[in-house]
């Protein structure tokens, strides 16, 4: 790769109040490793602002966010998913997001119902599925959707997945979380099978003598 380079672009496209854009771009081959060009280094491309970052964020190639806050100067902190300020642990909207992000929820999902009490969280949630559909209400497609239910317990770095179940009340989740508080899940309906539907493995093939093996299922 040659020509490595990072330019200001906010004079160029216009600068967003808090923020600061930079681009980098190089010439390549095309990935074509068959130039022989298969090693890897480290490079370095210098901009220079018309003025001080001070307080604001630096977005490098409209994807990856770095910020000052935090970090032991000269260096800068690059921001996750949440921002360069994720939401503290707790009972919030915000601290929701986080723990659908961290139990892999689809996008698009909305939240059903939470049970929280600080330390632990219940998170049900659901998303649309099936054939699109326009705004009419009685379309069934308009109103298809899968769900799931999982279970949190607060850490340093923010809610953190410890169980999944379709069932409900407690004895599910305490069997593997025994410390889980009964006040969270007691009252827990389970999901039904349309909202959380089961795919149990195939069964396996037949054998020379003609029977299959037995499968089982649990949940």
């Amino acid at each position: 790769m040659r020509n490595l380079k990072a330019v200001d672009t906010d004079a160029e496209y216009g600068a967003v109040p808090g923020s600061v854009h930079v681009q980098v771009t190089f010439t390549s081959p095309s990935g074509d490793r068959r130039s022989g060009c298969v090693e890897e280094t480290t490079a370095t491309a210098r901009v220079r602002l018309p003025e001080p970052l001070g307080g604001r964020e630096l977005v490098v190639d409209n994807g990856t966010v770095f910020t000052a806050d935090g970090a032991k100067p000269p260096a800068l902190r690059m921001c996750g998913r949440l921002g360069c300020h994720p939401p503290a642990t707790g009972c919030t909207p915000a601290s929701y997001d986080q723990a659908l992000i961290a139990a892999g929820a689809p996008m698009h999902t909305y939240r059903d119902a939470e049970h929280c009490d600080g330390r632990w969280l219940v998170l049900d949630f659901s998303w649309r599925t099936g054939p699109a559909c326009g705004s009419d209400d009685g379309d069934p497609a308009c109103s298809s959707r899968l769900g799931d239910r999982w279970f949190f317990r607060a850490e340093p770095s923010g809610w953190k997945p410890v169980f999944e179940s379709a069932a409900g009340g407690c004895g599910a989740v305490r069997r593997q979380v025994p410390e889980f508080p009964v006040a969270l899940c007691a009252e827990l309906a389970p999901l039904s099978a349309a909202l959380h539907p089961s795919h149990p493995p195939a069964s396996a093939p037949p054998t020379a003598g003609g029977s299959s093996a037995p499968t089982a299922t649990a949940r």
